[in-house]
């Protein structure tokens, strides 16, 4: 048997802070061998991302420290190189995808600078051949078009573009090993099984190993070959992927492994009161060229979708990324221009322009899909939930607002006693409770949900549903649900919009669309969510 390409040995993390210790990893071991896919699953905060971290000595010095450990690499101490001959292994040997491409993309640099970067420091490769080789890479990930992205900003493309932009940096010099802490988080289905299907096919035409890290089971038990299983900083389970899914030990496993989102969306009720109705709505960007910039075509982002959403009750939009579902919801919650119709409450506001909308703003709510990136981080969670209260309840008094505060932390399961804390003193699902606490506050009517379960773990995604379905049926809401997720959206969605290239190709309840869909890029869609091996994902693991 060959020697492992890396082998952890009983490593810890103590974080350092304000004269106390916490332990993140309590003396973890594991190897990973040549052309082996290890993945690392647990639950926000069980230590693997700091483990994967430290395989690169990327955790910030003093604040964190290893009593204990060595990390080898090929036979050498990660943890006893200079900082040359690290840099020689970062980037070049051992690579990173990280989990939020929005904070680890610069938004100063175009996508063509970023990946020639790479390729320059690594490869001495400049100029023309460059930016070929960066056009190739952009293709090999699924970037459609990429010489119109070479120039684009990150702000200018869509979560899934961006992922796929980072994995195309990583995979530049075709690195010995990759480790991917949640690569496929912000993907939609298809492109999340055309992604593995890539990772999958880079890993056997190289040899090329990978670290996994995901909270997504269903992904790990097609596409790795042996799983470590982690909770509070230490691996309690390991083995081949079919021991551990088919006959888990510890009774963490058997949790995760249990964990999804379930039951039924509440009965739709067609006597209820219309909230939101969209018709032909249209969102079209100019693309200007020439000395003049003059307008030359238009993307074409939303373009004639008609929707009606009843108090009570979900609507489901689905579609990959760049399909035009968040700049849907931006529309229908006037974040956005548009033309065509939109009437919320019975009042037509297409044409409100700022002033006008916000008498409305607090019964129309939007929930972000990052809660991180959405909450602010120089205010305690007491004054992000107050905001809305002092712009549109500006009578109440103090010690009323922080009685309504209480009254929304205790609606989403939070104890109150925490108001006064930041948000990076929080875990990524309770951000998102404070995240919805903060919509919830002004006691809205209609609640835009862009990805809000994107992020979390399945355990936590399943809480975040059971949440959004008992405040739904307590206070009468009617949720825009915005996901690639479509086991998620199976268990909130009473109907189901989908999307494709800013178009509706289908539409209809959610138990028609699910039972009998009727367009092939719907049960693409289906196939990929349900069963990967309809996306050739099964062919990888044999």
């Amino acid at each position: 048997m060959s020697a492992p390409l890396l082998s952890v040995k009983d490593l810890s993390v103590v974080f350092h802070q304000g004269g106390k210790e916490s332990l993140a990893v309590n003396h973890v071991s594991f190897d990973i061998m040549p052309g082996e896919i290890v993945a690392l699953v647990g639950e926000s905060g069980s230590g693997k991302s700091v483990s994967a971290a430290s395989i690169l000595r990327l955790l910030p010095y003093p604040a964190a420290s290893h009593p204990s450990g060595q990390i080898l690499f090929e036979g050498r101490d990660v943890m006893a190189l200079n900082e040359r001959d690290l840099r020689k292994v970062r980037g070049n040997d051992i690579t990173m995808i990280f989990q939020e491409p929005m904070t680890s993309l610069n938004p100063l640099h175009s996508i063509e600078q970023q990946i020639g970067e790479i390729l320059e420091l690594h490869q001495t490769i400049i100029g023309e051949a460059a930016r070929q080789k960066t056009l190739e890479l952009l293709r090999q990930v699924g970037i459609r078009d990429p010489e119109k992205r070479l120039t684009a900003y990150p702000h200018e493309l869509s979560g899934g573009q961006r992922q796929r932009v980072m994995i195309a940096m990583a995979l530049a010099n075709r690195p010995k090993l990759l480790i991917a802490d949640e690569p496929t988080t912000a993907l939609d289905v298809t492109v999340q099984a055309q992604i593995l299907e890539l990772l999958a096919g880079l890993k056997d035409q190289h040899g090329m190993s990978m670290l996994f890290i995901t909270h997504d089971l269903g992904i790990v038990r097609k596409f790795a070959d042996r799983v470590c299983v982690m909770t509070k900083g230490e691996i309690v389970e390991t083995g081949p992927v079919a021991d551990i899914f088919d006959h888990p030990q510890h009774a963490y496993t058997k949790k995760l492994l249990a964990a999804e989102p379930k039951g039924e969306p509440p009965v739709a009720d067609s006597s209820k009161p219309v909230v939101m109705q969209g018709q032909d709505i249209r969102v079209w960007f100019p693309i200007k060229a020439g000395f003049l910039r003059r307008v030359v075509d238009h993307v074409k982002a939303v373009d004639g979708v008609d929707l009606t959403l009843r108090a009570g009750q979900t609507l489901g939009v689905v579609g990959e990324s760049g399909s035009g579902k968040t700049t849907l919801g931006l529309a229908l919650a006037r974040l956005i221009s548009s033309k065509g119709r939109i009437s919320f409450i019975g009042n037509d506001i297409n044409g409100y322009s700022f002033k006008a909308m916000r008498p409305l703003r607090d019964r129309l709510q939007v929930v972000f899909q990052d809660p991180f990136g959405s909450l602010s981080p120089r205010m305690s969670i007491s004054d992000i939930i107050a905001e809305g209260l002092k712009v549109h309840e500006r009578g109440l008094s103090a010690k009323q607002r922080d009685e309504r505060v209480c009254w929304a932390l205790e609606e989403v399961g939070l104890d109150v006693s925490t108001r006064w804390r930041y948000a990076h003193e929080f875990s990524g699902g309770q951000r998102q409770r404070i995240a919805i606490a903060r919509a919830m506050v002004l006691k809205p009517r209609f609640v835009m949900l862009d990805e809000p379960t994107s992020a979390l773990d399945m355990s936590v995604q399943a809480q975040v549903v059971d949440l959004l379905r008992d405040l739904q049926t307590r206070h009468d809401l009617a949720y825009l649900f915005i996901s690639h997720d479509l086991k998620v959206v199976k268990a909130l969605a009473n109907d189901i919009i989908v999307m494709r290239t800013g178009k509706v190709v289908e539409q209809g309840t959610a138990e028609e669309v699910f039972r009998a869909p009727k367009q092939d890029y719907t049960k693409a869609l289906l196939a990929a969510a349900f069963d990967l091996k309809a996306m050739n994902i099964g062919g990888i693991r044999q």
